[in-house]
């Protein structure tokens, strides 16, 4: 199973990949945050793009399942670690992914805000509070007072001050700037 999420996961790379550089190179700095808007734009009674939107939403349709199968791994890991395999909690956790992901869907007006709440989180965690919540639990030598740990946890705080600053900001930006399109 894991050659298929790999495989699939590769695929889906090379779409995107194939997509944003064509979608630049034909229209540069003129591209929307919606590929397929520029090209309807330009071309809008065109058969070619019908069947890209038909192809988009085929690939989003057998992308999520390959998307969720990770997900609902780590969180029965998470959860429920040790317990045998219930399918009544297999589908509950199934469905609360999908039911979450079409409230953000719904309700966040273009994928760039999910990126850039995504981006705040992860980047303060990977750059400043990770390392420096390993290096505090895992040195065992040096004790809590000395300079390396007060340095550690210093750098920790920042982060959550970082991450919860820069989270807040974009749920302001979120609410004050409301733009009219959405989807």
């Amino acid at each position: 199973m894991m050659n298929v999420s790999k495989i699939s996961f590769f695929a889906m790379f090379l779409m995107y990949l194939l997509a944003a550089l064509f979608g630049y190179l034909t229209f540069y700095e003129r591209v929307e945050s919606e590929l397929l808007h520029t090209y309807s734009k330009v071309l809008e009674t065109d058969i070619l793009i019908l069947i890209v939107r038909l192809a988009v939403l085929v690939a989003v349709t057998l992308t999520v399942p390959v998307v969720i199968f990770p997900i609902r791994g780590s969180i029965t890991h998470l959860l429920c670690p040790g317990k045998d395999f219930s399918w009544w909690r297999h589908s509950l956790i199934t469905v609360s992914i999908l039911a979450f992901t079409n409230l953000l869907v719904i309700f966040v007006p273009t994928i760039r805000d999910i990126f850039g709440f995504i981006g705040a989180s992860a980047a303060a965690m990977l750059i400043f509070i990770l390392p420096s919540a390993f290096y505090i639990k895992l040195v065992k030598k040096e004790p809590m007072k000395s300079v390396q740990k007060i340095g550690a946890m210093f750098f920790l705080l920042s982060g959550i001050v970082v991450m919860t600053g820069s989270m807040a900001l974009i749920v302001l930006d979120w609410t004050h700037n409301t733009p009219g399109g959405g989807h």
